[in-house]
């Protein structure tokens, strides 16, 4: 199972926002090297506040609520969730099916879908983004 969990436990970063997998505890974000010194000061100052060091992303994000400190926290660094869920789907002959799809949500729009929508979706979460303009103009 560990092994399995290596395929969502990584780090990426482009010009624009920072990745990482949604498998990583937040114990594990603060001990990667590759993860910047300030998205750690953010995690320990702020999203630790209600979180505990073994939750992972993926868990975290999946149970979030519109009141919880770190929903607030990561609504400032503009997340977004990389999900896989279902969606209907049109063929070329009009038929409709459910097939699964990525879908990157910002997560406010996230948190509003309750837990019988994500059950019925199948939403599975794959990734985090966060923007490096607003790590950037976030103040400690």
């Amino acid at each position: 199972m560990e092994y399995q969990d290596n395929d969502f436990k990584y780090f990426m970063q482009d010009v624009g926002n920072l990745y990482m997998g949604a498998r990583y505890s937040y114990k594990e974000i603060i001990e990667n090297e590759m993860v910047p010194f300030k998205l750690k000061s953010i995690i320990e100052h702020y999203i630790m506040k209600d979180t505990q060091a073994d939750t992972t992303l993926e868990s975290q994000f999946y149970y979030m609520g519109g009141d919880d400190f770190s929903y607030k926290t990561y609504m400032q660094l503009k997340a977004k969730v990389k999900v896989c869920m279902y969606v209907e789907k049109k063929s070329f002959l009009g038929e409709k099916k459910m097939v699964y799809s990525n879908r990157n949500i910002p997560i406010d729009k996230f948190v509003q879908m309750n837990l019988a929508q994500k059950k019925k979706y199948g939403v599975k979460i794959q990734e985090i983004a966060i923007s490096k303009l607003a790590m950037m103009s976030f103040s400690l």
